[in-house]
């Protein structure tokens, strides 16, 4: 049977790494082709494998990649109603098994082993979900996205191992892409140069869901001014202390604690040890810490939470140009994934993702609640 496919078909076929990595610009053909391969060539060279497809949630699922699956087989005349189990996501071909799953239900991630299994959108993806797949994948592992994200797990921990290929695929890479999609997509040059660098040229760019940009920084400088430390607690949960100077229209951070287990006396003695430059501001949730900080002599106040507090510090914090030392780990890596939320339909909303914001939460009391700061006493922080 003759199929027509592209680029992305070809780097497929007889690939010996254990990983092969599509990162592209929009409309390249990655999914399509990738699914081409998956029936035309796996799919028929074998039989009795588990094939996984995966994505972030389930409507995206159904909505992309498993209606170009059916698709595919309808317009080749391959599509069979009994093969199709589709109160399960699962449709059978030539004795393999091709599973549709979603990220948001856990059980899913870390069910049956599979031999092959493809993500979708793999940027959608969390660290935790990637290792429980790979843990479960015998044979070859199959990613596409879109490189929105500056960073992700993706780049240091995926596209580093020597058992990946890697490939970059454009809309020029596509043949079969219709002129005036084509012209439309070109003209995000003039237009959106963010958007043309990430889904017209498939290189790196800023995500709009990210909330932060910042600066790395070898030390804080000299002669910037000192202005308040926040510190937010936790047992499981790492308690996190961060100091912040700021300088004209710019801000330092620095972080100085990022420890999980530390009870309040850990926590004094901890405190006590370091020269503490300036006044504490603390997560108010636990008034019975910051008491007992308190009676050991630290220098701790609470903060308050009300409505759209969150919001509110955001804004404060946008208000700067953000350094962060290179050696706050923990913070950089916090601000590089903190993001806003999306709602069903994709739509960014003014709620961030409330995950792994430790230090964040940190750097928003004690920038929010330092009397310097234009708007001090105007919200509560949360």
């Amino acid at each position: 049977m003759k199929i027509k496919t592209n680029k992305v078909y070809r780097t497929l076929v007889n690939n010996p790494h254990k990983i092969i990595a599509h990162q592209g610009g929009t409309r390249s053909g990655k999914t399509y082709n990738i699914l081409l391969w998956i029936i035309f060539d796996y799919c028929a060279r074998n039989t009795d494998k588990t094939i996984t497809i995966c994505r972030k949630t389930f409507p995206a699922l159904r909505a992309t990649v498993m209606r170009d699956f059916i698709e595919i087989l309808r317009k080749h005349n391959m599509y069979s109603e009994e093969a199709h189990n589709k109160s399960n996501s699962e449709y059978t071909l030539n004795g393999n098994l091709v599973e549709f799953i979603s990220l948001d239900v856990p059980q899913k991630v870390r069910g049956r082993k599979r031999q092959l299994l493809y993500i979708n959108e793999c940027n959608e993806v969390d660290l935790e979900s990637w290792n429980q797949l790979i843990f479960r994948t015998e044979d070859k592992i199959i990613i596409d996205y879109n490189p929105s994200d500056e960073y992700h797990f993706i780049y240091d921990q995926i596209l580093t191992r020597p058992d990946c290929d890697f490939h970059i695929t454009t809309y020029k890479d596509n043949p079969f892409l219709d002129p005036n999609i084509k012209n439309e997509i070109e003209r995000l040059k003039d237009t959106d140069e963010q958007y043309w660098q990430i889904y017209g040229l498939g290189l790196k760019g800023v995500s709009k869901a990210t909330i932060f940009t910042f600066n790395e920084v070898n030390k804080i400088p000299e002669d910037a001014e000192f202005l308040s430390l926040g510190m937010d607690f936790g047992f499981n949960d790492p308690t996190t202390l961060v100091e912040i100077y700021r300088k004209d229209h710019n801000l330092y951070a620095n972080e100085l604690l990022y420890r999980t287990g530390m009870t309040g006396y850990d926590m004094g003695q901890y405190l006590k040890k370091i020269e503490l430059k300036g006044i504490i501001y603390a997560d108010s949730a636990r008034p019975e810490v910051i008491e007992e900080l308190r009676r050991m002599g630290v220098p701790i106040r609470p903060t308050k939470k009300g409505a759209n507090s969150i919001q509110a510090g955001i804004d404060v914090l946008k208000r700067y140009k953000i350094h962060i030392t290179s050696s706050s780990d923990n913070l950089i890596q916090e601000m590089r994934n903190y993001k806003w939320q999306e709602d069903k339909t994709g739509k960014l909303t003014n709620v961030p993702v409330a995950k792994n914001d430790h230090c964040i939460d940190s750097l928003r009391y004690g920038t929010y609640n330092m009397p310097s700061n234009p708007s001090y006493g105007k919200y509560t922080i949360m």
